[in-house]
């Protein structure tokens, strides 16, 4: 594979072309052609040569990457909020980021009715002429908010023709408490719904017990895939978590799709290395092994009858998002927000509670515009570890509440997160090319 950073091209090649761009930069094609004609026919090596100045010509090879002229600095509008409907949970989930629902706040508590509208008219307000806003309900556990979820949904709808808006709303699950009225209610006014779920029930069970320390596997399972299917099988996502317990995560995406998931996405746990079921550097020889593994399987399966989607090894090349987007990435802090049930603003669901992060509220409008700039300028082209990694117009610069997690740093990437990262992405771009492309 040979991707050009710039253009983001990806090209399936073969070991010609492979050797020819190994001198490419620093010789001449002339010199490429003498120092290679004792390997290979001298008219292959020819055409590679006039190939690969075509994709000079066009841009899709050695194309400028430095992007620095390019103004990223000024906050954009709020396009997109993270709402959280309950600062409670039924599950006891050992991983969990969130202490298991409070968030560290010392409180379980539901989001009440006019803190979720004046928030949905906040978001209204700070996004301009943006049409399209999103709102994702999350949790804790969101559908223990149900009522008010649907309220609320209710009253979004209500102003979308005077405001000229249109809500896109979202909402994360451990379908403990789903019923068939919550599956009508998700399935009619929710663009796309993620079901917690981890894999094998054994696997599930250890880290998602219940508050009384029971195995959540068996109450769930059966609603998560009648979901699914009166779903169509389409706009969701069975969303898994893998630690050092279960380094063979690939045996929990395929029991999923066994399950008869076609949606599915396991990622790895982030957490204190000091956690016994942390991953650590020394895991990583296994988690890529694992990764490869993996990706052949999902290969042979896609071209059996078995298809599945897995969400890291989806990547669009013929599209995907603009440059800004690259840049910027999920624009946590700038365009995107969380809130919590008192209207605290934040600058994500993972931000919820981290001392020196709160923005603002709801309930008084304010917002702090210092930590939004410093959230805008937190950009790939800003950050020293990006500046020399391929994969950095893919992941834009990785997640900033990783790197303040581990680093105390917005600006300084999570290391093992970008290592997993670069693997996924090799693994995404040979699936693409053996699914759509021809080697060149």
């Amino acid at each position: 594979m040979m991707l050009d950073v710039g253009s983001g091209a990806v090209h399936a090649i073969d070991q010609t072309a492979y050797d020819v761009l190994s001198l490419w930069n620093d010789h001449t094609p002339d010199d490429i052609v003498r120092t290679l004609s004792d390997r290979y026919d001298r008219e292959e090596l020819e055409e590679v040569v006039a190939e690969l100045r075509q994709l000079e010509a066009i841009g899709a090879l050695n194309a400028p990457d430095d992007y620095r002229d390019i103004e990223l600095q000024e906050p954009g509008v709020v396009k997109a909020m993270c709402l959280h409907a309950a600062h409670d949970c039924n599950l006891r989930c050992k991983y969990c980021f969130a202490a298991t629902g409070d968030f560290c706040m010392g409180e379980r508590k539901l989001l009440p009715f006019e803190v979720g509208k004046a928030a949905l008219d906040w978001l209204v307000e700070k996004s301009g002429k943006r049409v399209n806003l999103e709102v994702d309900f999350f949790g804790g556990e969101p559908l223990m908010n149900f009522p008010v979820i649907k309220r609320l949904v209710e009253y979004g709808r209500s102003i979308e023709q005077e405001k000229n808006k249109h809500f896109k709303f979202t909402t994360t699950t451990n379908c403990v408490a789903m019923t068939d009225e919550i599956m009508d209610f998700l399935n009619k006014e929710m663009d796309n719904v993620v079901i917690s779920m981890d894999g094998r029930p054994e696997v599930h069970d250890r880290m998602r017990p219940t508050a009384n320390g029971k195995g959540s596997y068996e109450l769930i399972a059966e609603k998560a895939k009648r979901f699914a299917e009166k779903r169509g099988q389409k706009q969701y996502y069975v969303r898994g978590t893998f630690t050092g317990y279960n380094k063979d995560f690939g045996n929990d995406v395929l029991f999923l799709a066994d399950q008869g998931f076609e949606q599915i996405s396991v990622e790895p746990v982030v957490t204190d290395p000091g956690c016994e079921y942390a991953l650590k550097e020394e895991d990583l020889p296994q988690i890529m092994a694992e990764y490869d593994r993996l990706a052949q399987i999902y290969l042979d399966r896609r071209a059996n009858g078995k298809w599945f989607n897995f969400f890291h090894f989806m990547i669009d090349l013929a599209g995907g998002p603009c440059l800004r987007k690259r840049l910027t990435g999920c624009g946590a802090g700038n365009e995107y927000v969380a809130v919590t049930p008192d209207g605290d603003i934040y600058p994500c669901h993972q931000f919820v509670g981290r001392e020196g992060f709160r923005m603002g509220s709801v309930l008084d409008g304010s917002f702090d515009r210092e930590i939004q700039k410093k959230f805008a300028a937190n950009n790939v082209l800003s950050k020293e570890k990006c500046r020399d990694c391929w994969a950095r117009f893919f992941c834009s610069g990785g997640c900033a509440a990783n790197a303040h997690a581990f680093h105390g740093d917005i600006s300084q990437p999570y290391d093992l997160e970008c290592q997993m990262e670069r693997k996924r992405l090799e693994c995404a771009m040979a699936i693409y090319a053996k699914e759509h492309g021809k080697t060149k």
